[in-house]
């Protein structure tokens, strides 16, 4: 049998050929059998389709997209098997053909995205799929199945199911805890990838070489841990996560726009055929959006975010533990029809005490979903003790950061509301009592 190391990817990881370069100066080893499945018209679409999405309206550089990314989630899987090659603890449990199923998975694992995908998931509405199960059509309905088994002897269904995590035995849970945990190949890629272009330094301050030498598997062999040496690198991979949240990814302003593509999808979304629109390019699914807001309150909203002006919404009020814990708890984590019917309920009383039309599409509840980041929960293996602790028992950093779960901390409540209203509002000295009396008439 085939061993991991013999693996034809993974030996190209010291060849000086057939490589794709990629930022920031990345070389990723690509076999005939690699190419074929990069060159399907369903990888080829993830091109036109932005990893960060609405980021790019605050960070103009930020739109680098899912190929580039999926192209380095593979190559840190390769990097990933080459050093774990070398347990026999792990090499007693993964053989070469679960190493290759992770090698696919790796580089197929954003197929099912559609543009800002993230944004519309959250709302949790009718008929719109979680993005995971969404690429079992494209790899079970397309060219990709029949590579997977011609190229590979890996049925399509195999990779659906790590995809999804479905799967409880042994092997499966270690690969999916390389997919999707503390220290995966996704976060390993997409915080310094996204940091680089988005030009801020928080997503790289991380030795991801370090932590990638000192991985291991956990006392039950069930998932990822780390050696001792692995420590530092893995407390500043975590605050690189948590200062990527706090500074990119929920920027207020990035929030903002989230909140108006969120709102103008909701009054469009029963018009649209979601299948279509979701195997879309990210500048189609644009032009489909703004076709189907003509005559809705969804216009000025799309066009504030993809017409031939920026246009985005003003923060007014947030509340976090920091700020207002009362209020952020009874915010947070609610269904969308509820925020719906809170900012609903502020914009009647607005409009009443100024004396104007407010409408509900311009003021906005943005709160955090109800799903919550993955917690940092991560074992360090001791050798001199010979024993495990988890990385927050350790680790001051961690416990602060990850334990005590860090979404309560960056993801805070926000009110948005139409640049219009922005100075009447702020003027307006019972404004927090409005808030207060909305809450009340919507219930808890």
């Amino acid at each position: 049998m085939p061993q991991i190391l013999d693996i034809p990817e993974i030996r190209l990881l010291d060849a000086k050929s057939s490589l794709i370069r990629i930022p920031a100066e990345l070389d990723v080893p690509v076999t005939p059998r690699i190419c074929r499945l990069i060159d399907t018209a369903e990888f080829q679409r993830l091109k036109q389709i932005s990893q960060l999405g609405l980021v790019s309206l605050v960070y103009p550089a930020a739109n680098h997209s899912r190929f580039e990314h999926s192209l380095g989630v593979y190559r840190l899987a390769l990097l990933y098997l080459k050093r774990l090659a070398h347990d026999p603890r792990f090499a007693e449990r993964i053989d070469a053909s679960d190493a290759e199923l992770l090698i696919v998975t790796a580089l197929l694992h954003d197929l099912g995205h559609w543009p800002f995908c993230h944004a519309i998931e959250d709302i949790q509405l009718p008929r719109v799929p979680r993005h995971e199960f969404f690429a079992s059509s494209f790899l079970l309905e397309s060219e990709i199945a029949e590579l997977l088994a011609a190229d590979w002897d890996i049925h399509a269904r195999d990779v659906a199911r790590l995809l999804a995590g479905e799967s409880q035995e042994s092997a499966y849970q270690i690969l999916a805890s390389m997919l999707s945990g503390p220290i995966d190949i996704d976060k390993m890629d997409y915080l310094p990838r996204d940091s680089l272009h988005a030009g801020v330094p928080y997503g790289r301050n991380f030795d991801a070489q370090r932590l990638i030498g000192s991985l291991c598997l956990n006392a039950d062999q069930t998932a990822l841990a780390i050696g001792e040496k692995g420590k530092t690198a893995a407390e500043m991979m975590v605050f690189a996560r948590y200062v990527m949240f706090s500074e990119v990814y929920w920027h207020h302003a990035v929030r903002g726009a989230t909140a108006m593509l969120q709102r103008g999808f909701y009054y469009t979304y029963e018009s649209l055929d979601l299948d279509a629109l979701f195997r879309s390019s990210e500048t189609a699914m644009i032009r489909e959006l703004r076709s189907a807001a003509k005559g809705t309150l969804a216009v000025p909203l799309f066009e504030g975010l993809f017409g031939p002006r920026r246009r985005l919404y003003k923060r007014l009020k947030q509340f976090s533990l920091f700020e207002d814990a009362d209020l952020y708890r009874r915010m947070a984590g609610r269904p969308y029809a509820w925020l719906l019917a809170v900012g609903d309920q502020l914009a009647e009383r607005v409009a009443t005490r100024l004396g104007v039309t407010v409408t509900g599409s311009q003021i906005l509840l943005d709160a955090p979903p109800s799903s919550r980041e993955v917690e940092f929960d991560l074992d360090v293996f001791f050798a001199k003790q010979g024993c495990y602790q988890n990385l927050g028992q350790v680790s001051p950093v961690v416990r602060a950061l990850a334990q005590e779960q860090f979404d309560d901390y960056v993801k805070r409540v926000r009110f948005f509301v139409d640049p219009l209203l922005v100075e009447p509002l702020q003027q307006m000295d019972e404004l927090s009592c409005l808030i207060e009396e909305s809450l009340e008439a919507v219930g808890e």
